[in-house]
């Protein structure tokens, strides 16, 4: 059994690390409310400007479609892979480093694929086995549309001129602070809208042309998927982050209760063994 010495050190090391884990939970709950509002708010407008514009490429002809929208064989794929800046923060960063992996060597095995760090864990674990285009963990410092709209205009660049053929977005869904969903999203080719609701003819009035409104709304909606995706992730970040600290305090806690009994036993011991050699100290000199 360790000594009593290493056993009160073992518990003012495990307090301290309850008071991190604690104040980095409290932390984390203040920042996952403003970022939770935040994506909130944002998701029925994004939700609906795709929506709107899936119906309206899939009513256009081939030869008027959007260059952004065309379909070609995919040699040369780019995966936006979305992490974070800093760890501790439970499997957030490992489930998308795994996913892009999962795309990289099984889904498009065999074909050049790329890969656009925003997220500094993310970029450390992706670079050692993967050609990494670019890193932007930069865009955290300041989480902006304009400074996510540079990276969308990059990725729609990179398509236009043909540097890749697919170019995927993964990242976390936020759905609570203990969930999230890991999420492939094809960014470009553009998806035409396959569902029932595609069939639908709406009684709208273009003006004006068709073309020209989905050429207008492609860039912004482009944009505007990835803000989403970047701010779903900053939101999901904030809850896993808050989840883990919460479940680590609570382990220290149990860790301090042990070691505390543990003591408490061992001080004991201690206390008996010495009562113990005072008396047999005591009728030997009797004796």
């Amino acid at each position: 059994m360790a000594n009593l010495k290493e056993i009160r050190n073992r518990i003012s090391s495990v307090k301290s690390t309850m008071q991190i884990t604690s104040a980095m939970k409290m932390v984390s709950a203040a920042k996952l409310k403003k970022a939770q509002d935040a994506i909130t708010a944002m998701r029925p407008y994004a939700n609906k400007l795709t929506e709107l514009l899936q119906s309206l490429s899939a009513t256009l002809d081939v030869d008027s479609g959007s260059k952004f929208a065309d379909q070609r064989e995919v040699n040369k794929v780019l995966i936006v892979a979305i992490t974070s800046n800093r760890g501790l923060c439970g499997a957030f960063n490992s489930n998308i480093i795994k996913q892009s992996s999962n795309l990289i060597n099984n889904v498009y095995a065999g074909k050049q694929v790329d890969v656009l760090a925003i997220g500094k864990k993310g970029n450390d674990i992706l670079s050692k086995t993967n050609t990494i285009i670019e890193n932007r963990s930069d865009v955290f410092d300041a989480l902006t549309f304009d400074n996510v709209a540079e990276i969308a205009e990059k990725l729609m660049e990179l398509f236009e001129n043909g540097s890749y053929d697919k170019i995927e977005i993964v990242y976390n869904k936020f759905k609570n602070a203990a969930t999230q969903i890991v999420m492939t999203e094809q960014f470009l080719p553009i998806v035409p809208m396959e569902s029932a609701d595609a069939n639908v003819q709406l009684d709208y009035v273009y003006e004006p042309s068709k073309a020209e409104i989905v050429e207008e709304l492609i860039p912004k909606s482009l944009k505007t998927q990835l803000y989403k995706g970047i701010r779903d992730s900053f939101a999901s970040e904030h809850g896993a982050r808050m989840t883990a600290m919460h479940k680590a305090t609570d382990n220290a806690g149990e860790l301090r209760d042990s070691l505390t009994l543990t003591y408490n036993k061992a001080r004991q011991a201690a206390i008996t063994n010495e009562i113990l050699e005072i008396v047999g100290g005591a009728e030997a000199l009797n004796n």
